[in-house]
């Protein structure tokens, strides 16, 4: 989907009212001009950016200076919302580049968070890259396609691997937006209590499209958010604010600063809020269960900026607008097999199983008809990983989206391309395995070397795309019917299979997950 779900991904349809002279060059046959300007040391001698006037654009908060992509799109970087730590951010005034920079080329730093040098981020960091194809002009009224990126709430950014949208762009005529957002402690546990404040600075990142998409051609009224992963949740449930307390406790503690003492939290270094932060992320989850071991740090449902938990614990509420949903096929395959180099036996799998999901759900899981005794346990997890957390919550979530007004469009992608971190996995290398992340480089054509299967996907997809930002409906001549589901029969399609053929329903058959075992949201829902 394009509100992924830790979940693949998904997108909800909104219309809200919101170069030197050739002669100086030997001729080398068959080899595309474009192809020159990927590489570094030849690129400003062989291919010298546009006169930049010709990509300059005037909007209503300043001049937008723009860079040429080799896939044929301007690239405009900015910064989109000014934030002091552990405050809600405030959108700009003005169009800046990021991080003080003069150079449009350079990309923005990412947001804090572990496992990257310092040097890699910022704490001023809410930016967001836009693509807008040579087709959108000032004068036209382009949809656009707004990007959130994944990474568990605790990592990722606006130029992660795969998230160039030049390709996307221009195969569906539109703008495509990718942002970034306060991760991990910074953006979900103020320790004041101020809750949800990453969601907040996605919401300044829609209220500035809507300031100047005109001036690039695109429509206010035809904005579709879409995201991958965390970057469209849907699997785990919103935070309760009791849950959310308990877990600011737990920081608080962490950090040894008390939520008045502004000098102290000011102190922090980034380094120890960091390490604070993956020492809860780590460990919460013993003491708080329902946060889980995956996504502790998430949006709370806190009555009035988030009021509806748009899951199976509150009643859901009246919807219009059209999502698209995609898991793939080996969601947990990275889970399962990257923590476990080897095979696993049937009592690793009671232990597995037991630890996660305590006695009585893992005895219902096990005596099911769904996943049958493997030689390798870790065939089993994959599958139950795969249902439970990604592919049967996003089709509960289908359900009731179709039960309550909405269209919903599912889909699983049985090709995929193998996302950086997957390659040193050999079980999502296998011919055959599309694991979690595998699904990004199709949809935005980013794919290195892509095989003909993966062509035919990526033009696929995008043309799906096309016509879902424009109209909300994924179906285009010459391609199979994608029917929306409905309040009991999904109708999810294979998405790279000979034909685009129906997915097995399996276990995600609704009298199972969700009832016979219920999401820890479900089985939580007092906690």
């Amino acid at each position: 989907m394009i509100a992924s779900i830790l979940i693949g991904s998904l997108a909800l349809f909104a219309t809200s009212g919101l170069a030197a002279p050739a002669t100086e060059l030997p001729r080398i046959p068959d080899v595309p001009p474009s192809l020159f300007c990927q590489v570094p040391i030849l690129k400003n001698y062989l291919c010298p950016r546009r006169n930049q006037g010709s990509l300059n654009r005037k909007t209503a908060l300043g001049l937008a200076q723009g860079t040429v992509e080799s896939g044929g799109a301007t690239r405009f970087i900015v910064k989109y919302a000014n934030s002091e730590r552990w405050k809600p951010s405030t959108l700009v005034s003005s169009w800046n580049l990021p991080t003080g920079t003069s150079n449009e080329t350079e990309m923005p730093l990412a947001c804090p968070q572990p496992f990257v040098d310092s040097s890699e981020y910022t704490e001023d960091c809410l930016s967001m890259i836009l693509y807008v194809p040579p087709s959108v002009t000032p004068s036209s009224s382009a949809p656009t396609f707004m990007w959130i990126h994944g990474g568990s709430f605790i990592s990722g950014s606006a130029s992660a691997a795969g998230l160039d949208g030049s390709s996307l762009a221009v195969a569906t005529n539109s703008i495509v937006a990718v942002v970034q957002y306060r991760l991990g402690a910074l953006g979900f546990l103020a320790p004041d209590g101020t809750t949800n404040l990453a969601v907040k600075d996605l919401v300044n990142a829609l209220q500035f499209l809507q300031k100047v998409l005109p001036s690039f051609g695109g429509s206010p009224g035809k904005v579709t958010i879409a995201g991958q992963s965390s970057g469209a949740t849907l699997n785990f449930g919103f935070l309760t604010p009791p849950v959310q307390q308990s877990l600011q406790g737990l920081f608080n503690g962490i950090i040894a600063c008390t939520a008045g003492d502004a000098s102290c939290l000011e102190s922090l270094s980034l380094s120890s809020i960091l390490d604070s932060e993956m020492a809860l992320f780590g460990t919460a989850y013993q003491s708080i269960p329902v946060v889980g071991q995956a996504e502790p740090m998430r949006p709370v449902m806190d009555g009035s900026f988030i009021t509806t938990s748009l899951d199976s614990t509150t009643p859901f509420p009246s919807v219009s607008k059209p999502v698209l949903i995609s898991t793939v096929a080996q969601e947990a395959g990275p889970t399962i097999y990257g923590g476990n180099s080897n095979a696993l036996n049937q009592n690793d799998l009671t232990n597995a199983l037991g630890a996660a999901f305590g006695s009585d759900r893992a005895n219902a899981i096990i005596s099911s008809r769904f996943y049958p005794t493997a030689p390798d346990a870790r065939v089993q997890l994959q599958a139950i990983g795969t249902d439970y957390m990604w592919r049967c919550s996003s089709w509960t979530f289908a359900r009731n989206w179709a039960s309550h007004g909405g269209k919903a469009y599912v889909g699983e992608y049985v090709v995929g391309e193998t996302y950086p971190g997957n390659d040193k996995i050999p079980y999502c290398v296998q011919p055959g395995n599309v694991c979690h992340q595998d699904d990004i480089e199709i949809v935005f054509g980013t794919a290195p070397n892509p095989s003909p299967p993966q062509k035919a996907l990526v033009s696929e997809m995008q043309a799906r795309y096309n016509a879902f930002l424009n109209t909300g409906n994924p179906n285009v001549p010459n391609l199979p019917a994608w029917n929306a589901a409905g309040s009991s029969d999904v109708s999810p399609i294979q998405l790279g299979a000979s034909g685009s053929g129906p997915v097995p329903v399996d276990a995600c058959t609704p009298s199972f997950w969700g009832q016979a075992v219920q999401y820890d949201y479900q089985f939580y829902a007092n906690a």
